[in-house]
């Protein structure tokens, strides 16, 4: 019974991490159509970024549910339900992201464009190296360096988020746009890099409880 528990936790962390991974990759596309002045196609996807993000908290409730009927050991417990918030987390980063642009509709110029889909690309994008970590650690096919190189490389994609955002940033703010323009893009770009911001936490995490299979 114990063991048949653990699967069906896994089996629920999968589903949830697929979930996750079509949030982030329906948004890279819906944030795409946005900046190609698509806006149609733009709403409709960000519509589907919602669905799917309010599925992966159904799943999320099940998890937690299945955990406090005593899956796993009290050691790793607490520590799995938290990567579980963790990735949540970055996918709801993720909806936030497509709810500002089809909302507050920053007006992007066209010369700005192509650096804010790279940012898009990139700090979205790092929910696929997230998902090898995950993977990895549940399925138990890896060995523990091979977890820890993956973290390992959330933690690089991010930083690369980093420059990309200070690039940008300087962009915007030499550029002859108005302030308030000005200050509207950077709040769009700090949505977008908070994706990446929340999928390092989340390798953080994976970490953590990485350390304490070893233990």
């Amino acid at each position: 019974m114990f063991f048949k528990k653990e699967k069906k936790v896994i089996e629920l962390i999968l589903k949830h991490l697929d979930l996750a991974v079509d949030s982030l990759k329906s948004g890279i596309q819906t944030i795409e159509f946005y900046l190609n002045d698509d806006i149609g196609n733009a709403k409709r996807l960000a519509r589907e970024v919602r669905s799917i993000e309010s599925d992966a908290d159904l799943v999320r409730y099940d998890l937690r549910d299945k955990l406090y009927s005593g899956a796993y050991l009290p050691l790793l417990r607490e520590d799995i339900y938290k990567l579980i918030e963790s990735i949540d987390k970055v996918a709801n980063a993720g909806e936030a992201c497509c709810d500002f642009f089809l909302n507050q509709r920053p007006r992007i110029p066209d010369e700005l464009k192509s650096a804010f889909i790279g940012v898009v690309i990139e700090s979205l994008g790092i929910v696929d190296n997230l998902k090898l970590a995950v993977l990895c650690y549940f399925k138990g096919e890896c060995k523990i360096e091979t977890v820890r190189a993956h973290t390992k490389e959330i933690g690089l994609q991010e930083s690369r988020v980093d420059k990309l955002e200070w690039d940008l940033t300087k962009a915007i703010f030499t550029s002859d746009l108005d302030f308030a323009r000005q200050l509207h893009m950077k709040l769009c770009l700090d949505r977008i890099v908070e994706v990446s911001d929340r999928a390092e936490d989340a390798g953080d995490q994976l970490e953590l409880a990485t350390l304490k299979t070893m233990i």
